[in-house]
């Protein structure tokens, strides 16, 4: 008799949601190895309704996980190749003229689908690449003033080579900022490398990845992650942090609004995969920068002097007290 999934031992609780969290973590392990940071962090951006962008040298497995994350819940996926030559049709869609009919009809681009992969998202143009600004915020993209709703749930899982790498373009901050997180896959260790090399031949393949948890699992870890309790100082330290980073001189941009729902956010679903129904601080600290390393721009002054964004952010960690014990509801 076949396993149920996971999330069906148990409703939307936090024993089900982190049993349904650990069991997505070691399917995907089943493909990438010595990844297992990089997964969490996928879950708890998708538990938190956002979207991902995976950054790194080609191949180390960005697209590896993507595809695993979708085939663990049986979420339809699609794929975008993005190249220089791709158009903002080619992912919203367009309106065709049929003439048996004698109208025009929409056909769907790539971006209608539960999971979809932007592969090398930064080989596209800057006008391809902002096709994807509303899908991400609104859910739905609107093309001939007609307005067509994408399924629910939806996640962009963005792939990026590093900038310095021939034939990219930056990404926008406007863009930047809808991702949730971003990740930094890294290379495995030394065990991982050799597991990798062993298995060579008899590791399966993302799409042949058994289902372990149902489509319907993750809006219940989204509810779930709702009510994950922060306590009002932390969301005042939520505050500070923000109002430190806007007034740091080597930062010409700091957090914006979006940016501190989303530490909050990230901060509920991580507390919520290590099974407590509260935000502790080093859960804030954990996630901070993977949610906001992305969306902090330096000052020219600090970007010529060769300051790295997570040093400043380690700055304005040490700056900014850490509340202690528990004050309000």
């Amino acid at each position: 008799m076949a396993k149920q999934p996971a999330w069906d031992v148990d409703t939307a609780t936090l024993g089900g949601f982190a049993e349904t969290f650990e069991a997505v973590v070691l399917n995907v392990g089943r493909v990438l190895q010595g990844k297992e940071d990089a997964t969490r962090l996928a879950l708890v951006c998708l538990a938190s309704q956002g979207h991902l962008l995976l950054e790194d040298v080609p191949g180390v497995g960005k697209t590896s996980l993507a595809k695993a994350l979708a085939r663990s819940f049986g979420l339809e996926w699609k794929r975008i190749q993005f190249t220089p030559d791709l158009l903002p049709s080619d992912v919203t869609g367009a309106s065709v003229y049929d003439r048996d009919r004698g109208t025009f009809t929409f056909r769907p681009g790539s971006v209608f689908a539960n999971v979809v992969l932007a592969d090398e998202i930064n080989r596209a143009s800057p006008k391809t690449q902002s096709a994807l600004l509303e899908a991400m915020q609104e859910g739905q993209v609107t093309v001939d003033n007609v307005t067509h709703i994408l399924p629910d749930p939806f996640l962009v899982i963005a792939t990026q080579n590093p900038v310095e790498h021939e034939g990219t373009y930056p990404l926008p901050e406007s863009q930047l900022d809808r991702f949730l997180l971003r990740v930094r896959m890294g290379y495995p260790d030394r065990s991982a490398e050799v597991t990798m090399l062993e298995m060579v031949g008899s590791a399966p393949a993302p799409d042949t990845l058994p289902v372990v948890a149902t489509p319907d699992a993750i809006p219940a870890m989204v509810r779930f992650t709702d009510e994950v309790h922060v306590a009002s100082s932390l969301k005042g330290y939520i505050v500070d942090l923000a109002a430190a980073t806007r007034s740091h001189p080597a930062l010409a941009l700091g957090m914006s609004p979006r940016a501190v729902l989303a530490l909050q956010r990230a901060a509920r679903a991580l507390a919520a995969s290590r099974g407590r129904e509260y935000v502790i601080p080093d859960d804030l600290k954990t996630v901070a920068g993977p949610v906001l390393e992305h969306r902090l721009v330096l000052s020219p002054e600090a970007a010529i002097s060769g300051i790295d964004v997570r040093e400043v952010l380690a700055d304005v960690f040490r700056s900014v007290p850490v509340p202690s014990g528990r004050s309000g509801p």
